[in-house]
């Protein structure tokens, strides 16, 4: 909670900067209009910033925070960077087209001949495709792999946003004092993302060299990857985290898909388990041993390291059982495993987990059938039904990856089963399957 705490203290900080900014040193806006055209494009530089230290997969913030809360926020930020950035826009046309014998389409038609605006423009339409993407309704009706390529273009509208900023005079460049200040913004934010993205995880591979050591079938629609490497008791994995994977030679530059560990890293070998919901992941089965890798991680906090009790409730929901069948290989102590799928022929990974279960004194427990039939209705995760399978929750720590429906039941029923905020951990299924 403080690393929380300290990151949006941070962001409060720069908040005020800019209003301080925009109060003392920016010139004299054509109208009050206009001035708020002018305020919102100064927000909208640095919710620009904030989206991209969110996605530049720091590892001191994702050890911390992990990455299931940063793509939170950075979906929300997203949303948030699109209304200000449309308003700034509309703002700034109205407040020119305010004056005599001028139109808002003859300012429109100005701004597209100038460079300044037009990169703005252009950046506009980048920023209203890809949230226009993130909608749920289109969201789920896209692969990964198009939802991803559509959103690497984001990178294109980052470079014309410094185009634009650099040819307007405003508070971005109207002293010194803010001319040093967004440079230092943008230089760390670019900075941090190219170490994030770009210099981490060409030094790894390149120290690693990931290749398929053998691909495993698991059922009709779920496959295993094992992947082996140089050194790998040298790379920072834990159980419960996921890497980023790609498979050059056999599947486009631009799919990479995030796929959790399905077993604990032993320092000779990873394994990713994936159910077949793209076409990335649907040809995994059909990579040839040999093939080279490239990952990207371990990213995410759904670690033991977040433990903070000696007993320990894992909850998976489908395939979300990856992540927490790596964990009950590392974790100790008193553990029980409750494990939703609608038929036991879809517990993937069953038989492992059983076998892990009886070495370590486990209790599993597979919660078969459709929530809400029968009579009584079938809600195994009812905030009674739930204390009745485990009596003493209140007392463990509880780890949930499934469907982001099931696990937003869980959560809810631990509410009000009153079991602490900190004892609770969640991975989305969207990233950690």
């Amino acid at each position: 909670m403080r690393t929380v705490q300290l990151f949006w203290g941070v962001v409060l900080l720069n908040v005020a900067v800019v209003w301080a900014l925009f109060f003392t040193v920016a010139p004299e806006p054509k109208n009050a209009v206009h001035g708020v055209g002018l305020f919102l494009g100064l927000h909208a530089a640095l919710l620009m910033i904030l989206q991209l230290t969110l996605v530049a997969r720091l590892p001191w913030l994702d050890r911390r925070i992990g990455m299931d809360r940063l793509t939170s926020w950075h979906r929300w930020t997203g949303f948030t960077l699109f209304w200000v950035v449309v308003l700034h826009a509309v703002f700034v046309i109205a407040g020119y087209a305010a004056g005599p014998q001028s139109t808002a389409w003859q300012q429109f038609r100005r701004f597209a001949g100038m460079p300044g605006p037009l990169a703005g423009m252009i950046a506009l339409v980048v920023v209203v495709v890809a949230a226009g993407v993130s909608i749920r309704y289109a969201r789920r009706r896209l692969q990964y792999e198009t939802w991803h390529a559509v959103h690497v273009f984001l990178y294109a509208a980052v470079a014309l946003v410094l185009i634009h900023q650099l040819f307007e005079f405003s508070a971005f460049t109207a002293s010194p004092v803010a001319r040093a200040y967004w440079w230092a913004l943008w230089v760390f934010a670019v900075g941090a993302l190219l170490v994030g993205r770009v210099a981490v995880p060409l030094w790894r591979n390149a120290r690693h060299q990931f290749r398929v050591a053998a691909v495993v079938p698991e059922s009709d629609d779920v496959v295993s990857v094992h992947v082996r490497g140089r050194d790998l008791d040298k790379l920072p994995a834990r159980a419960g985290q996921f890497f980023i994977w790609r498979f050059p030679g056999y599947a486009r530059w631009w799919q990479a898909n995030p796929f959790s560990l399905s077993a604990a890293p032993d320092g000779r070998s990873l394994r990713l388990t994936a159910k077949a919901v793209g076409g990335a992941s649907a040809a995994l089965r059909h990579i040839p041993v040999g093939s080279r890798v490239f990952a990207e991680g371990p990213y995410g906090a759904f670690t033991s390291l977040r433990r903070t009790r000696d007993k320990t409730l894992l909850i998976a929901g489908g395939v979300g059982v990856t992540p927490i069948r790596a964990l009950l290989e590392e974790l100790s102590g008193d553990v029980v495993v409750l494990y939703r799928v609608h038929r036991r022929e879809d517990a993937v990974l069953l038989a492992e987990l059983e076998a892990l279960a009886r070495a370590r004194g486990a209790r599993i427990e597979l919660l078969t059938g459709r929530t809400g039939a029968g009579d009584p209705p079938f809600t195994p995760f009812e905030p009674h039904h739930l204390a009745a399978t485990v009596p003493d929750v209140t007392d463990r720590d509880v780890f949930v990856c499934g469907p982001p429906a099931m696990t937003t039941a869980v959560i809810r029923a631990l509410r009000a089963l009153k079991v602490p905020r900190r004892q609770v951990h969640a991975e989305r299924f969207s990233l950690a399957a």
